[in-house]
């Protein structure tokens, strides 16, 4: 039976090494999370924290990267959290979330121009949306912003002093009616 422990967060961010990232590519290939190695390496380089089992192996991750959804055309850093699947249950989800959102916001803020306004979650565990049912959610310091396309919880925790930017100019989509408009 797993007892509760805390865990020691290591930042990372800006800063993955090529050791790192394939030690990052085995915990998620020995936990069957992400199985393509392109993929796997592409996300590595997107860490922004880990912590590491007693034996110094790597059992968590944060990762993020800058995205914007077409709904706010603000750019926000999606973030994905994964834990071995031995150290999941231990309440560490929100002080490890906290503490990537500080690694993140601290960073942005040290930027000439801000590249994102706060952390976008998509929550994949059925657990975690089960629990996290308020509309705001002091603990995570997140907002619910709405469903993703695959009916999964969004939310967005937005960095202290966070300001709008001018907003994205998203790519019109083409489609088969647009381009036979002239055609009767």
């Amino acid at each position: 039976m797993n007892t509760e422990t805390s865990f020691e967060i290591t930042p990372v961010w800006k800063s993955v090494t090529p050791e790192l990232s394939e030690e990052l590519i085995g915990l998620w290939s020995r936990n069957k999370a992400i199985d393509d190695p392109v993929r796997a390496r592409a996300r590595a380089s997107q860490a922004v924290c880990i912590t590491r089992d007693g034996s110094g192996a790597i059992c968590g991750v944060g990762t993020a990267i800058v995205r914007v959804l077409p709904r706010l055309r603000q750019p926000l850093y999606f973030y994905r959290q994964f834990f071995a699947p031995e150290f999941r249950g231990q309440k560490q989800t929100v002080p490890f979330f906290n503490r990537a959102r500080r690694i993140l916001q601290d960073y942005n803020a040290a930027l000439a121009t801000p590249e994102s306004l706060g952390v976008l979650l998509e929550l994949e565990n059925p657990m975690l949306a089960r629990h996290y049912t308020r509309a705001y959610e002091p603990a995570g310091d997140s907002a619910f912003i709405g469903y993703s396309p695959k009916g999964l919880q969004l939310r967005v925790s937005y960095f202290e002093g966070a300001r709008l930017l001018p907003p994205v100019q998203l790519q019109r989509r083409t489609s088969a009616v647009a381009g036979r408009a002239g055609h009767a």
